[in-house]
């Protein structure tokens, strides 16, 4: 059946096709048989408020994959009888968004006048001027826009259109999310009984993701109807599934373990090991955008100031794997975790700022010593906000030897204490040339 005006769902009166795939079957048709995102849905939640309020909003669903976006939005023109136009962000372009104007005009000024919802799923994915191009049509209301994204929107998405729109953060879906889902499948008569070692397995494989599991929940489905099977047990499941689940077997394969040992790889300086526990993880079906967050983790706390650069290259295999996707985005991936093995490592930084996090929670609040004040005002000048301070770059050599910049009566701390490696070597002698220059002041005055 073509989409009609309140958008792509099927009239209960309709005829089914000879096959509708499961997660078409399973559908949430009404607000109250969406499972999860109940700190958005349940009573008295802000989405639940909005949709109850009968008066659609332009916002931003923020979330990662599989937790409902798509499904909310288009829930949300159900509900208030709106045309839907979903518009796809990463095959879309400018002739997309006019075509959707088009229709939003068509439906306004018809004879059944209609409100319009424009939903662009992946929408980080277009550029400014492509974003740029829904703002009057937001502003003058000709229709809702409603984005979903897996990113955050501060960073990806206008700072014009984000201010048109509330940003509703959704959550991976819960592992008690999930059995409702395998429970409504098996309701639909979809799968038969499922051994509960085999269950976990299939939750813990999606993951929080409910298209993942919806995914799996098909292929059960028809190899189960091939088989005849009348209960799945996680023998079978494995043979079935396979190299899907993989990082799920047991003997010492579980996802957090896998990412404990290849963290350690790497700062034990292991490169063969760090690029064995990658390559099992993204085998195993880790996110490999997962990964390069756990690289710049790695190369903050583990490396730090021994090589700057290696936070920078973690981020640039992070933007690289962006760009070209799976599989060719994946050897930055192992380039910045051989080079992060390699590097000198120093984790002085990470325990600096741990400590100082330390001092500050267990101490009183101190005052900023006058001289390190600002003094925009003429009060504040009276007030001797600034007076006596030392401008650095006009000290000989850039530096204000004998100058304090802590709270008064406080000793001096001695967080950061750089380690005889890499970079770190020349920050500890030049930090020590200028504790020598600061004493040296202190003893002439």
């Amino acid at each position: 059946m073509a989409p009609t005006g309140r958008g792509h769902f099927m009239k209960a009166t309709d005829k089914s096709p000879t096959h509708t795939p499961l997660a078409e079957r399973l559908r949430p048709r009404r607000l109250s048989e969406v499972v999860g995102q109940q700190h958005l849905l349940g009573p008295g939640m802000p989405l639940r408020i909005a949709f109850e309020s009968g008066r659609p909003h332009s916002c931003i669903l923020w979330g990662p994959p599989g937790t409902g976006k798509t499904t909310i939005a288009r829930l949300m023109a159900d509900a208030f009888d709106a045309q839907f136009i979903a518009i796809s962000a990463v095959l879309g372009g400018v002739k997309d968004i006019r075509d959707a104007v088009q229709l939003a005009e068509a439906a306004r000024d018809g004879l059944q006048r209609q409100a319009t919802i424009v939903f662009v799923d992946e929408v980080h994915r277009f550029n400014k001027s492509q974003q740029d191009a829904f703002l009057p049509h937001v502003e003058s209301g000709l229709f809702t826009f409603i984005g979903a994204t897996t990113e955050n929107p501060s960073f990806e998405v206008n700072s014009a259109l984000l201010s048109r729109a509330t940003v509703y953060v959704l959550q991976p879906l819960s592992a008690d999310d999930l059995k409702q889902i395998v429970a409504k499948a098996q309701a639909e008569q979809a799968l038969p009984a499922i051994e509960s070692e085999a269950l976990e397995r299939l939750i813990g494989y999606a993951d929080g993701d409910a298209r993942r599991l919806l995914n799996t929940l098909e292929t059960l489905a028809v190899a189960t109807a091939a088989e005849g099977l009348a209960r799945i047990d996680d023998a079978w499941m494995l043979k079935v599934l396979g190299e899907q689940l993989r990082r799920y077997d047991k003997g010492g394969e579980q996802f957090y373990d896998t990412i404990s040992a290849l963290h350690k790889s790497v700062r034990g300086s292991d490169p063969d090991a760090a690029l064995y526990w990658l390559v099992r993880m993204l085998d195993g079906g880790a996110d490999p955008r997962y990964m390069a967050r756990r690289m710049v983790r790695m190369a903050s706390e583990d490396i730090g100031l021994a090589d700057p650069r290696a936070l920078r290259l973690a981020l640039d295999a992070a933007e690289v794997y962006e760009r070209l996707g799976s599989p060719e985005g994946e050897l930055a991936l192992a380039e910045c975790v051989v080079y992060l093995a390699v590097a000198p490592k120093s984790n002085a930084v990470y325990k600096a700022y741990n400590a100082a996090r330390a001092f500050v929670k267990q101490d009183v609040t101190r005052p900023v010593p006058l001289h390190l004040r600002n003094a925009p005002t003429k009060l504040m000048k009276a007030l001797d906000y600034g007076k006596g301070y030392r401008y650095a770059h006009d000290e000989a050599g850039g530096f204000a030897a004998g100058e304090r910049y802590l709270p008064d009566g406080m000793a001096e701390p001695g967080f950061y204490q750089p380690v005889a490696r890499g970079l770190e070597i020349k920050i500890g002698e030049k930090l020590a040339e200028l504790r020598r220059r600061n004493r040296e002041d202190g003893a002439s005055d």
